[in-house]
């Protein structure tokens, strides 16, 4: 049996925008930076987002890896490390409101939903949302309208989490060119 690329190899390979590289150097070490990952966030959803944002980082920052610096591996499990932390930071800076204190707020204005039917940005708004694929649509009114996370839409939905966060990145994209025109 023959061996393929080290992961050295791949990495650099992916400096030089080999997406194939990439593809391998992510399924040669994808499960152990998915178990890093889990046992730092002990969530396996967490851990799928952070895995995947790793990867995007990667992917940009590939040029960076030197050899003479230490092994690929060590160079992704710190990428994968730091997003971690980073995730928890966010999360941490995220209070959970008390029930009982949002069941005594009464706001007698209209809500944003009234606000919005009635302005022209928002008429703008849902042309712009009917040139949008069905799929990619559904997941921009669930995530913003409805609030949910890309996790949330994703189950809603039934399709893999990273299509859904292409989805609404694409999506914010399209949207803005079109309000822009």
């Amino acid at each position: 049996m023959t061996e393929g690329p080290t992961r050295e190899a791949l990495l650099e390979a992916c400096a030089g925008g080999d997406r194939a590289a990439l593809r391998g150097l992510y399924q040669t070490t994808a499960p152990q930076l998915f178990g890093l990952a889990l046992s730092i966030l002990r969530s396996r959803e967490q851990a799928e987002e952070v895995v995947q944002d790793s990867f995007i980082l990667v992917w940009r920052h590939a040029a960076s890896f030197d050899r003479g610096r230490g092994t690929a591996m060590a160079w992704l499990a710190r990428i994968v490390r730091n997003q971690c932390f980073d995730l928890m930071r966010r999360r941490g800076r995220e209070r959970p409101l008390d029930p009982a204190v949002a069941e005594t707020w009464e706001d007698a204005a209209p809500g944003p939903a009234d606000v919005a039917s009635q302005s022209e940005a928002a008429r703008r708004l849902r042309n712009c949302l009917d040139e949008l694929e069905a799929s990619p649509r559904q997941s921009i009114l669930l995530a913003y309208y409805e609030g949910l996370t890309f996790e949330e839409v994703a189950t809603r939905l039934s399709a893999p989490l990273g299509t859904v966060k292409s989805w609404i990145r694409r999506s914010l994209i399209r949207l803005k060119g079109c309000l822009e025109r």
